[in-house]
Order: structure tokens, then C-alpha cells, then sequence
């Protein structure tokens, strides 16, 4: 199956459960595998890199850097599930927790936003400084260790379901017409789809929710070792 527009690559999300953007070690698990070739990089058309914000939107899926440190989707069949398990093994750093925080008490922000409340970056407008528990969580983070870099934390954030992408944003010229790369916006996940829908149906067992998530997965990539399964995992 070779997809064109954004529905089917919903479709395709929705089948599989689980699926990274880019080409991996296990073949055929991609959408750069699965879309048309003329639409990978394509001037005149849209394409999957554009498809990402309406197939969000939807709500049927999320999306974020969820295999291995690389961006795909999850239906939200599955998600529940992953986020069972992907938790109970995550440890906070310092940093991870002041944007954690930081994207709590604002709800959803653009990357720019979000790197300049946590002081990664300093404002260019007076709108946007620091907040008193930005400061002091920042002092402690100086104190007791080297800041991490933004990348590495917001990354490890989507890995453990603690954060998502909630949309792209664009630059658009005079006429409307958008243009450029999107901007991403960060949410947490309970922001964005409500705490009920995140709800595993055995959220007291991780374990249970690797081994349903491992299951599923072999039966639907059975070219896939046991071994890159629980790379998809996490």
C-alpha cells in the first residue's frame, strides 16, 4: 500500500497501531516507505511532512519522538498502553522536570516559547520571561548539575508520554500563503485528549501492557526479531 494524502496515512496509523516516519531496521515499518516516492519531497504538493498536522488534529492519533528517539505515531488504541509502561520506568532529571512544568502551567507553547520560559534561550519581548518557578528550579538544576540540552530533554519527554506534539505552526506571507518548516507545539498529553482516554485498562500492571503492546507487534511485523520489537517499545 502506497499512501497519497494525509487520510490514508491515518488509515495506515490506525491499522497498525504503531508507526515510525522514517526507514528503520525493520523493513516496510516506515512512512517513507509506504508514501508515494514523488511526494517524499515534493514542491508542488503536499506531502507527509505536511499530512503530520491534520492527522493530529484529528485526534485519533499522537505524534512525537516515539521509537528510539525518532518521530512516528501511535494510534490512540495503543497509546494508553504504551504510556502504562513507558512511565513507570522513566526518571525525571532536573531538567525534564522544569519543562515539564514549565508546558503544565502554560498548557501548550511552540518550541521557541517553551525554550525561552525555561531559560534555554533569552526573550527577545518582555511578554515572555522567565517565570519566579522557572528561576528556581533553574538555580537548583546550576547547582546541582551541568544543564542538560533541550534536544536531549524534550525528546526523552515524548519517548516517556509525558509530552506531545499538538500541532505545526507556519509562517505564512502577505497573501496567507504558508511557508517554511512547522513550528512544533508542545501539549501534554492529558491537555490534549483528557485524562479518561488515557486510561489503561490494567494501569496498575506495566508489565502487562509491555507484554500486550510486545504481542500485538509480532503479529503485526512478523519480519521483526523479538529484539527490534522491544526497541519499538521503548
Amino acid at each position: 500500500m502506497q499512501i497519497a494524502n494525509y487520510m490514508e496515512l491515518e488509515k495506515l496509523v490506525m491499522k497498525t497501531g504503531f508507526l515510525p516516519f522514517f526507514k528503520n531496521e525493520i523493513p516496510g515499518f516506515s512512512i517513507e516507505e509506504t508514501v508515494l516516492p514523488e511526494l517524499w519531497f515534493s514542491e508542488d504538493e503536499d506531502g507527509p511532512w505536511e499530512w503530520k498536522g491534520p492527522v493530529i488534529r484529528n485526534g485519533k492519533c499522537t505524534y512525537g519522538k516515539l521509537f528510539n528517539g525518532k518521530a512516528g505515531f501511535v494510534s490512540m488504541d495503543w497509546y494508553p498502553e504504551l504510556i502504562s509502561y513507558r512511565r513507570a520506568v522513566f526518571q525525571f532529571t532536573e531538567t525534564e522536570k522544569l519543562i515539564y512544568n514549565i508546558l503544565v502551567e502554560h498548557e501548550s507553547l511552540l518550541t521557541k516559547e517553551l525554550k525561552i520560559l525555561c531559560g534555554f534561550v533569552k526573550p527577545k519581548r518582555k511578554s515572555l520571561e522567565l517565570s519566579d518557578m522557572a528561576n528556581g528550579i533553574l538555580n537548583e538544576i546550576n547547582k546541582k548539575e551541568k544543564k542538560q540540552s533541550f534536544e536531549s530533554a524534550i525528546t526523552r519527554l515524548q519517548m516517556s508520554t509525558y509530552i506531545v506534539i499538538a500541532d505545526f505552526e507556519y509562517a505564512h506571507k502577505k497573501d496567507g500563503e504558508s511557508y517554511g518548516w512547522g513550528i512544533a507545539r508542545y501539549t501534554t498529553p492529558e491537555a490534549l485528549f483528557g485524562k479518561e482516554i488515557l486510561k489503561c485498562s490494567d494501569a496498575s500492571a506495566p508489565e502487562n501492557s509491555k507484554h500486550r503492546i510486545f504481542e500485538y507487534l509480532s503479529s503485526v511485523l512478523p519480519q521483526a526479531t523479538d529484539k527490534l520489537l522491544l526497541k519499538v517499545i521503548g
